[in-house]
């Protein structure tokens, strides 16, 4: 299976991208005040400019303004977003090339290859225009097992990359699972790629060669130049046909003169200097002169920049001082050093540099203090100012020295409680900073008007510290990729409490959403969430803990006898049940999206109790699916969600199907492949279509079951159709397995068993050769004996 599928003849794709090279020379026309300088909140400043006003813009930068407000460049084909001055640049609007499926296809030299004419419509020939490089652009293509060549007109090869949606191996780790998505990891080459232009031209050629022909059938790829600051991405929801790209322009063909001028540098605060792009034939820009900012283009445009006045830009840690076309900045009186940078001033030592004081000099921050002599009083600062005190000052120094004893003994006595108190201060200001970075006022604002939930939903981390004594690894009971598990006893119950590895900052709203409307899930079989925790970076779920393991583990076991053919029907049904009351009873539809048996919990009783809600969705009641990034685990997928991100009720329906047939033969459905390398749903389909089941079903329910296993195979081959709208609702598989598990109830409990009923069988096995229809199953569901 792959994640984005395109057809395998996909080769040298021509697509003229008219971008434009050069431009006109300044010409000797005034500029004109009359003109619009906006439009649809661009700003529009000369040499560029739009209207039929003589000097609104210099010849060749003329743009167009709709009369919806959209700005475009010269006759109004390419939409302009943002011109910048400073940078000499234009962001523009590019449109991608999109292949279709069913392109034409021809044969190009050693390669297949589908044809497209593309071009970009708007930018006048011989304009000022071409593509910025430097890194400000990149090439990208969305696909399957292509790669894309970006070439100039001569043929030559600029830039290139390549996409695969490669197969993958998953290894016997009892219940792994690989899923295709490049989200995690950007667009590095998992159905779709990136590179970086470093030559601009006038317009470009693309090539696409497709790679590993035998694995795809189909044609369909996203191919075009973006802004580097566009996150490409043909899986995303959001995905759009339309990014920005970035042109460069120049003045003119022509170089700057020696003395640094131009005619088209009109402030005299301004200068002239060659273009220094690689792939332009040449012309040059004008710039403001170093401590000025504003239009070099226009008379005293160029104004001096106050540099005082934006110290985050212009750092001064002293007196600043704005001058024409700079600033000074000097240490305050007091300090000398380097006022530029931050501690630079360092205070003077007044004193250990001679500064006139004839008695005690004490050095103060930018300044210092000169006083007299213990003894003497008078003007220190005048030889011989200070005179003797005849008194005593005995008993003052005394007095003097138990004080400062007395309050050296109490800041040792009150230092370690200010400490802790201002250690449990910062724990606290913590906790709430994670409380709300986590969404928990969204989570209190949604269980406001329900306060059976509010009341308990909402545990504290200290609460959550107990129960696990402070996560204590010998409460561990289970971990894997997404995170770890331990168990407590919180409230005098035993629960599970699961603490995530990882969190995309992202999904916080849907996943406090989702806590919500789990929580008021009330069911025998679905684990119970009974609360979350907040207070830490990741948020920790409290779930019941159910003790007795996965029907992972009680299925595959060594040995011949596994679970009772009763336990493995009951299983099934009750499974079901779940499902069917997630899809049909909640208040809001909630679609599982990862059904598999290392995620169904077995209780002492033997009872089931479906799990792990980590990658479930909710789905609003007047939606019938949505489209998402695809999750689960292989051989359990969806094949039609897989292809097409499209998730719906049948999505769980197929890997409930698989958990049946996975219950009929104790195969892993991750790992097998039969002899003709089909998976474990292909092949047993192929078995029951020609009579074979007894090939594959485990011996043991061979053994044990009542006549009824055709019938719960029959099942599991219309929940695993490839068309969704073929397989029954988890309501109608309820109902069905309702059925079977009390017909074998009679049939135990009678000696002379009633007639078997083939419904089941023979839509099974039609449906190998014709597809039936929705109503036909729903039909065949309603015929079982009640």
């Amino acid at each position: 299976m792959k994640g984005f599928t395109i057809r395998p003849a996909a080769a040298a794709v021509l697509a003229t991208l008219l971008l434009v090279l050069v431009a006109a020379g300044a010409t000797g026309t005034g500029i004109s005040n009359n003109c619009s300088r906006s439009c649809g909140g661009v700003e529009v400043p000369y040499p560029f400019g739009f209207g039929v006003e003589p000097g609104c813009y210099l010849a060749g930068f003329n743009l167009t303004c709709s009369h919806h407000g959209k700005l475009f460049l010269g006759d109004g084909t390419v939409p302009v977003l943002d011109i910048s001055i400073p940078n000499g640049t234009v962001r523009i609007n590019s449109s991608l090339i999109y292949l279709p499926p069913g392109a034409t296809l021809r044969r190009t030299g050693a390669y297949q290859a589908v044809v497209t004419n593309s071009t970009w419509g708007g930018v006048a020939l011989g304009g000022p225009y071409f593509l910025s490089e430097g890194g400000r652009n990149k090439l990208v293509a969305g696909g399957c097992d292509i790669q894309v060549l970006l070439q100039g007109q001569n043929g030559n090869t600029i830039s290139t990359c390549a996409a695969f949606c490669p197969q993958i191996e998953i290894a016997n780790d009892g219940g792994g699972g690989f899923v295709v998505d490049h989200a995690g990891v950007g667009c590095s080459g998992v159905g779709c790629c990136q590179a970086g232009i470093i030559l601009g031209l006038a317009s470009y050629r693309f090539e696409i060669r497709q790679l590993n022909g035998s694995r795809t059938n189909s044609a369909a790829a996203y191919l075009g130049i973006v802004s580097s600051e566009v996150s490409f991405d043909p899986l995303a929801d959001s995905f759009t046909r339309v990014l920005p790209a970035v042109l460069d322009w120049t003045i003119s063909n022509g170089t700057c003169s020696g003395n640094g001028s131009s005619p088209a540098c009109r402030s005299s605060q301004s200068f002239c200097a060659n273009s220094t792009a690689l792939g332009h034939g040449g012309g040059h820009l004008c710039y403001c002169s170093a401590g000025y900012d504003g239009n070099p283009y226009i008379p005293n445009g160029c104004q001096d920049i106050d540099e005082c006045s934006s110290p985050d830009t212009y750092p001064c840690y002293g007196d600043c001082k704005n001058t024409a076309g700079g600033y000074t900045c000097q240490c305050p009186a007091g300090y000398r050093g380097n006022a530029s940078t931050l501690n630079g001033c360092k205070d003077i030592d007044e004193c250990a540099e001679a500064q006139p004081c004839y008695g005690s000099c004490i050095n103060m921050p930018g300044t210092f203090h000169c006083r007299c002599h213990p003894g003497t009083y008078g003007d220190a600062s005048q030889r011989g100012g200070c005179i003797m005190i005849k008194q005593s000052l005995t008993g003052l120094t005394i007095g003097l020295v138990v004080s400062g004893a007395s309050i050296l003994f109490l800041l040792a006595i009150v230092a370690p409680f200010a400490t802790r108190k201002i250690k449990l201060r910062r724990i606290k200001r913590l906790k709430e900073k994670f409380f709300k970075q986590n969404h928990g006022l969204l989570l209190q604002q949604l269980i406001s008007h329900k306060t059976d939930i509010g009341e308990r939903m909402i545990i504290t981390l200290r609460e959550i510290e107990r129960a696990t004594n402070n996560f204590d690894k010998t409460r561990e009971v289970g971990g894997g990729g997404h995170g770890i598990v331990y168990k407590g006893i919180l409230n005098l119950h035993v629960v599970a409490i699961k603490k995530s590895k990882i969190v995309v900052q992202r999904e916080i709203d849907e996943f406090i959403n989702e806590v919500a409307i789990l929580s008021q899930v009330n069911h025998r079989n679905v684990v119970k969430l009974l609360g979350c925790c907040l207070e830490t970076e990741v948020p920790l779920l409290v779930y019941e803990f159910i003790s007795n393991g996965t029907l992972y583990s009680h299925l595959h076991v060594e040995g011949p006898m596994s679970l009772s053919w009763n336990d493995r029907l009951r299983i099934m049904l009750e499974v079901a049940r779940a499902l069917s009351y997630l899809h049909s009873a909640t208040s809001m539809p909630i679609y599982h999206r990862d059904i598999k048996s290392s995620n169904i919990l077995i209780d002492d009783s033997l009872t089931t109790k479906v799990s792990d809600f980590g990658a479930s969705r909710y789905i609003p009641v007047d939606q019938i699916g949505i489209t998402t990034a695809i999750q689960g685990t292989l051989g359990y997928l969806d094949p039609m969600y897989y292809y097409t991100g499209r998730l719906t009720d049948k999505s769980d329906v197929f890997s409930f199907g698989v958990l049946v047939i996975e219950l009929l033969t104790r195969k892993k459905p991750f790992i097998y492949k039969s002899d003709d390398d089909d998976g474990l749903v292909t092949h047993f389909g192929s078995l029951f279509t020609e009579g074979k089941l007894v090939d594959i079903i485990d011996p043991q329910v061979m053994g044990e079951e009542n006549g009824d296993v055709q019938e719960v195979a029959a099942l599991g081959v219309i929940c695993t159709k490839l068309k969704g709208e073929d397989r029954p609702t988890m309501r109608e598989v309820e109902m069905a397995l309702e059925n079977l598990r009390a017909k074998s109830r009679a049939i135990s409990n009678n000696t002379t068993p009633g007639c078997r009923n083939h419904t089941l069988d023979q839509a099974a096995t039609q449906g190998v050769s014709r597809q039936y229809t929705m109503e036909e199953e729903i039909l065949l569901s309603a015929r079982f004996p009640r």
